[in-house]
């Protein structure tokens, strides 16, 4: 057959097609998902060779099935995916723990943890009276330890009031959380702008904050929140509309918040931190109004980060500390209610779970469905990070969680401009 007649039937075919393409719905599906499929394994081959190219942004989508219509894909996911993929299991691991740094600690003492094992996150904790600047000294040096394409996730407790980590030149003094509940939502959320802004110049880019929890027992007997006032002071309503305010306003600063502490702190007696005793909440429920408050604002202000409580929660499972509990987690924050952002601990040196071996606690944590496991303590960070590589090291399964919630973690740090 001649080059001519070829040429004249390939024609034909073409004009065949575009008009039952015209006509058919159901055969311009197939060619929809023919296509999504061809761009997914081209994706999937460029993934394969991008391993001196990791850090550039696809504008591909990811994960398209030729079973299901395609969806578009984030594409902080999409390269959080091929950085994670690039990263041995130890780096993995590694993006999994948030490291302390103390005040009058030298930021050299978190040097191997940053640049050996891999750490990706750093608490600054303690009462730092340095400044703006000080601060800024030690985030830069902690800075300086890991990888320019993957810088760290630099944490603060910056509630107000008496939970305020950060002062001396630079640092307003915070109100407590109940006077800015009596602020309005659009002043509050001005105001923590600028505190967010002073956060910001420091080398902080995120705030562990605010405290959602609604008391709703006698305030001096609630240890946690209301006898040191980090909550708004509002019922479950208005401590919704204040701490998406707050959100909002360390976000108009360029810093990022963890909404603290799932399903909430306001009906137990005892502080987690300090005792294992009065910490079962025995009222709250998965509908109930003073969980309502977080989900309320992770619809509207979508906060990067939740932290969990590490009470025990009867009435959703009896058997484990939020923080521990699939039930929670996986269960209720994930699956119910759809959060996709990063799940952290409240610290994992407290009191109320000291009865765990050090070395378990972050696979506890990894297991229920969390991503960065908070350390209070600078002992704690070897035996916590050498558990996590055993179990990951031995169990695929745990493995296969490691890579999720470091996906979750690298999507976080793009999003960011970390990574």
């Amino acid at each position: 057959m001649s080059v001519l007649v070829l040429t004249l039937v390939a024609a034909l075919v073409a004009v065949a097609l575009v008009v039952a393409f015209l006509v058919s719905p159901g055969l311009r599906r197939t060619l929809d998902l023919a296509d999504a499929g061809d761009a997914a394994d081209a994706m999937a081959r460029s993934s394969q060779s991008s391993g001196a190219n990791a850090g550039t942004t696809g504008t591909t989508h990811a994960d398209v099935s030729r079973d299901a219509a395609p969806s578009p894909t984030d594409p902080a996911l999409t390269k959080a995916r091929r950085l994670v993929a690039d990263m041995s299991l130890e780096e993995q691991v590694g993006q999994l723990v948030m490291a302390p740094l103390f005040a009058g600690n030298d930021a050299s003492t978190l040097k191997t943890a940053i640049a050996e094992r891999h750490v990706g996150s750093v608490l600054i904790i303690g009462n730092w009276k340095s400044g703006v600047t000080g601060v800024r000294k030690a985030t830069d040096t902690l800075q300086s330890y890991a990888p320019q394409t993957n810088r760290l996730i630099m944490a603060t407790d910056q509630e107000g009031g008496q939970v305020q980590h950060l002062k001396g030149a630079g640092f307003d003094t915070m109100p407590s959380a109940v006077r800015q509940g009596a602020m309005s939502v659009d002043e509050l959320r001005r105001s923590v702008a600028v505190w967010g802004s002073q956060l910001k110049d420091a080398g902080i880019n995120v705030d562990l904050a605010p405290v959602l929890g609604t008391v709703t027992i006698e305030r001096k007997s609630n240890a946690p929140v209301g006898a040191l006032d980090r909550d708004f002071g509002l019922d479950a309503a208005g401590n919704a509309a204040h701490g998406a305010a707050f959100v909002e306003g360390l976000r108009d600063a360029g810093v990022q918040s963890s909404i603290k502490h799932y399903p909430g702190l306001g009906a137990v007696q005892g502080n987690t931190d300090f005792t294992a005793n009065g910490i079962l909440d025995t009222a709250t429920t998965t509908d109930g109004t003073q969980i309502g408050a977080f989900h309320t604002v992770l619809d509207q202000a979508k906060p990067a980060m939740v932290m969990m409580s590490l009470a025990t929660y009867q009435q959703i499972d009896p058997d484990n500390p939020a923080a521990f509990s699939p039930t929670i987690v996986d269960g209720l924050l994930r699956g119910t209610h759809k959060f996709d952002g990063v799940v952290t601990s409240d610290s994992l040196s407290a009191e109320a779970v000291a009865h765990v071996p050090t070395d378990q606690l972050g696979v506890k944590f990894i297991e229920a469905g969390g991503d960065l496991a908070c350390i209070g303590q600078s002992a704690d960070i070897v035996p916590i990070l050498d558990g996590l590589n055993a179990k990951a090291g031995s169990d695929p399964a745990f493995a296969q969680k490691v890579t999720e919630s470091a996906t979750r973690v690298m999507r976080l740090k793009v999003q960011m401009g970390l990574a």
